[in-house]
């Protein structure tokens, strides 16, 4: 196994200019996943370190070795990567066991029935060996597609969109799934996808792409509740952007209250001479930020509502119109229209200087 760097990377069609100067480190036996909107460059980065596309800048390095620079192309079949694509590439004329086999190359016939005897029961596969790609579900095709990329015992594993053709009940089941075969195995891994459901599920760390270039390379609990920018507050989890003003360096006031904790932002009272006492913000405000409070005597009217099973997503109606998100419990079923009690329990402040 080892570990991945990708140092100050760009990569370019013609003009276009696709990666940016991009830096990370994936350490060895982590999960990483680089996680964006439809092209943002993504997938581009798991093909340069494939080593199907040349690099412009920069340098790739596996396990220590640059296996990737503007003078240096790694052929891909000399990087011992596992690949796992979005469409599995399966072979429909072998069975599981001889597409889980065919990896193996030219080892020897023990070796090879040894080896898928493993995987086949680390994948769950054993009572499918002898079946066809067509005769599998969804899920069990990419655990075929999972078992031959590890198969020869890669280096790392790189796999683009993996569960983007399974329904979202099975993406959930099969991301923890995958997680769990993935560390019994030690495997170092990079993931692409959008959805950041599947990203935080999956992964240790997860990337924040963005125009070619990763705004934050960090766990998803940080992600989420401390965004590096306005962009990864927006993109990450659901969330509205409520206006505050800055009291100090500690504390900015909103409609709901004056919420308490260190400003983590490019607008606090001692880090901007532009922006300090009095300046205005925009206070990023999570469903789960909002609570509702039957004995509160601040009010919003609840304007519509998702029924999420364990939960409801209310869109409030707060008393100057302003419009926020709260997760209640699904007993507390109230009508729309109806106006309820609501209380603040915010943990992490992320506020950013106003747009307008």
């Amino acid at each position: 196994m080892s570990d991945l760097k990708l140092v100050r990377i760009s990569q370019s069609y013609g003009p276009r200019q696709i990666i940016d100067d991009l830096t990370f480190h994936l350490q060895e036996g982590q999960i990483g996943c680089l996680l964006g909107p439809s092209g943002c460059g993504k997938t581009t980065v798991l093909r340069c370190i494939a080593g199907f596309e040349p690099i412009t800048a920069g340098h790739i390095e596996i396990g220590g070795d640059v296996v990737s620079s503007p003078a240096r192309l790694t052929p891909p079949e000399k990087r011992q990567i596992g690949m796992v694509f979005q469409d599995y590439a399966l072979f429909p004329h072998l069975n599981v066991a001889g597409n889980i086999a065919f990896g193996l190359g030219k080892h020897d016939a023990s070796h090879k029935n040894q080896r898928v005897e493993e995987l086949l029961s680390l994948t769950g596969l054993l009572d499918s060996a002898n079946k066809f790609p067509h005769q599998l579900s969804g899920g069990q095709q990419q655990r075929v597609a999972l078992a031959r990329a590890l198969a020869p015992k890669p280096h790392m594993l790189l796999m683009d969109e993996p569960f983007s053709n399974l329904d979202v009940e099975l993406r959930e089941r099969l991301s923890v799934e995958v997680r769990d075969i993935l560390k019994r195995e030690g495997m170092t891994a990079l993931i692409v996808t959008h959805d950041q459901n599947e990203a935080f599920s999956i992964a240790d760390i997860v990337g924040v792409m963005h125009q070619g270039a990763i705004q934050q390379w960090d766990t998803p609990y940080n992600l989420y509740h401390q965004p590096a920018n306005r962009f990864v507050a927006d993109f990450i989890g659901q969330g509205v952007f409520l206006p505050g003003m800055v009291m100090n360096n500690s504390m900015v006031e909103i409609e709901l209250g004056v919420l308490h904790g260190m400003i983590p932002t490019d607008c606090d009272a001692t880090g901007c001479d532009q922006c300090a006492h009095d300046c205005y913000v925009d206070v990023l405000i999570r469903p789960d930020d909002i609570v509702h409070d039957d004995e509160s005597l601040l009010m919003a009217e609840v304007e519509n509502k998702a029924f999420r099973g364990a939960e409801f997503l209310y869109t409030l109606k707060l008393p100057s119109g302003t419009r926020a998100l709260s997760l209640v419990p699904s007993h507390h079923d109230h009508a729309i229209g109806e106006r309820i009690g609501i209380k603040l329990a915010v943990d992490h402040v992320v506020a950013y200087r106003r747009l307008s």
